[in-house]
């Protein structure tokens, strides 16, 4: 795409995040020195169009970007928007003076729930994951297996799945000691590659037994992994909804389904400290709806932080916030 088509885009997404409504050739060129003339603008919304990265919601209408549009937008033409000098110091004094990383953190997804408007989510270090300590396996009845999971900070989760009935309970001590020396001392978070290496160390006619005993210990552990994220802001999509209605169905949904594993967004993302990551649409979940985006960046070995909101978010300024807040978190913790 040409340098003039970009410009146009550019300008699109700009005057849709500004207005919240859709942008027409004459407000195009009304509103922006593109020097070019309106039928050249015509045009080029036209190719645009093609290429699917704006879209016609009703006839009659202006174009809105899709979130292919969005995606090229961040790609290519978004400017990031450096702080101001008074945004940086306020973030420094908001965060020098907390007392414990609980603190630290706190303040981080409020403060970044506030300059953004968008729904915020930080994940804990990494080395304060919950740990597990050890996992127990009790026949309860004849066809019915209690997975039990204790972390080291001394929690107690449990959950039965069927079992193949008439082994007595002796049987499950071998197992029990297996899956123990897999998963003991290991993160919540962290449990996928030694479940993978303990189903495949068995006989393939235990393994269908075996992965289901596994995938009740990973839902278990994604139920404490839950525990190490602080969100703020959830009301910022509340209060968008008296405006525009159809930007906050997306983000909800990814919030409704997402909440049941939320760390699953951040888990699926690799991004050094510093650096920002952009989700928009499906690129956050195969399930995901469009018209959502996750912009992320990390602050740790193996932690990030982000916020959450429509696709027509103003992505120059988000990215430049996280980016800023995510590096002055990191220095913290050093």
């Amino acid at each position: 795409m040409d340098d003039r088509k970009l410009q146009i885009l550019g300008a699109i997404v700009e005057d849709y995040v500004s207005t919240r409504e859709p942008v027409g050739s004459k407000s195009l060129l009304e509103r922006h020195e593109l020097g070019v003339s309106a039928a050249t603008v015509r045009n080029d919304m036209s190719v645009l169009e093609e290429e699917g990265l704006i879209h016609q919601p009703h006839t009659s209408a202006g174009r809105v970007p899709t979130d292919k549009g969005y995606r090229a937008f961040v790609d290519h033409v978004a400017m990031v928007k450096p702080l101001s000098a008074a945004e940086k110091r306020a973030i420094r004094a908001l965060l020098e003076d907390a007392g414990d990383v609980e603190e630290l953190l706190a303040r981080t997804v409020r403060l970044l729930a506030q300059l953004t408007q968008q729904v915020a989510m930080v994940q804990y270090p990494a080395r304060r994951q919950a740990r597990i300590r050890h996992v127990e396996l009790v026949k309860v009845a004849d066809s019915l297996l209690l997975v039990v999971l204790i972390t080291e900070s001394g929690r107690v989760d449990q959950r039965t799945v069927p079992v193949i009935a008439g082994r007595p309970a002796e049987y499950y001590a071998a197992p029990r000691d297996q899956l123990n020396r897999a998963v003991a001392g290991r993160e919540v978070t962290d449990l996928a590659g030694p479940l993978t290496e303990y189903l495949e160390s068995l006989p393939v006619p235990e393994r269908p037994a075996a992965a289901e005993v596994a995938e009740a210990l990973t839902a278990l552990a994604a139920t404490r992994a839950e525990d190490r994220i602080m969100m703020a802001g959830t009301a910022n999509i509340a209060r968008s909804a008296e405006d525009f209605a159809r930007d906050v169905e997306p983000p909800l949904d990814v919030l409704e389904e997402q909440l049941v594993v939320p760390l699953r967004l951040f888990t699926e993302m690799h991004v050094s400290p510093g650096d920002v990551q952009v989700r928009i649409g499906s690129e956050l979940h195969d399930r995901a709806p469009h018209q959502a985006a996750l912009v992320g960046a990390g602050y740790g070995a193996g932690s990030h932080l982000a916020i959450l909101g429509p696709s027509r978010m103003d992505y120059a300024a988000g990215i430049s916030t996280v980016q800023a807040i995510a590096r002055y978190v990191s220095r913290f913790l050093e």
